[in-house]
């Protein structure tokens, strides 16, 4: 007896702790149907008044029809010809600023006033320095606009004709035969392409070789002028007094 009773009681709390707590003790009245568990599950969805409409780039969509291929490949074209255009024209403006600053426009027919032997090298110029003035001078400075025409004081050969010759810039030295004797006349500070002589060149007394500039170790425009007898430094500018006619 004892132990029926002990049985019945084991049974009775298994059954018990097996069952779910709400369906043993969930009183008849709060049973719910599928529509009503459905509609207080249900979602929905609340628009703020200050949303607004916002449009949607295509600029990373690739075309898929044949007119919109069509446009891409017009306007890829109209991107290439302008891009060649520019690069034209950056081309001929780089090509005319280097002709502009190494060449200088010269009048070719231009000679030295004067039938002598010897010619003034430079006309309408103003004398600065002299021989050995301001320590190491070893000519005549004649002063004058950028671009003034210089001329070959005598007839002779052209020995030097550069675009650097050390401190005198762009520089031309003439060999002449005066009188028996053997004379250099050196012409300095020249403008940059302007040489119209070259290296072992004959040339006539008066003929155009170049223009002033300020080329070298120079602060001005002006014609550094210098005359060598025999190997002999001279006073160029009582030499050219002297002589030039």
């Amino acid at each position: 007896m004892r132990s029926a009773v002990i049985f019945t009681m084991v049974v009775g709390l298994i059954a018990t702790v097996a069952l779910p707590a709400y369906a043993a003790f969930r009183p008849e009245a709060e049973t719910k149907t599928l529509q009503q568990a459905a509609a207080a599950d249900a979602q929905s969805l609340v628009v703020a008044s200050d949303a607004t409409v916002a449009q949607l780039d295509r600029s990373s969509y690739s075309a898929t029809t044949s007119e919109e291929i069509d446009k891409k490949k017009a306007a890829e074209a109209a991107a290439e010809r302008a891009r060649q255009v520019a690069a034209a024209a950056r081309t001929t403006s780089t090509s005319s600023s280097a002709n502009s600053t190494n060449s200088t426009p010269i009048d070719l027919s231009m000679t030295a006033p004067g039938s002598g032997e010897v010619r003034w090298p430079i006309q309408g110029f103003t004398k600065g320095r002299g021989l050995w003035d301001s320590g190491y001078h070893q000519g005549v400075d004649l002063l004058a606009s950028c671009g003034t025409p210089l001329f070959a004081a005598a007839a002779g050969v052209v020995r030097v004709s550069q675009e650097s010759f050390g401190g005198y810039g762009v520089a031309v030295t003439i060999d002449h035969v005066i009188n028996g004797q053997r004379v250099s006349t050196l012409y300095g500070h020249m403008t940059y392409g302007s040489r119209q002589v070259q290296s072992g060149q004959t040339v006539e007394a008066g003929q155009l070789i170049g223009v002033v500039g300020s080329t070298g170790s120079s602060t001005a425009c002006h014609l550094h002028f210098e005359v060598h007898i025999n190997n002999a430094v001279v006073d160029p500018w009582a030499w050219l007094e002297q002589n030039a006619g």
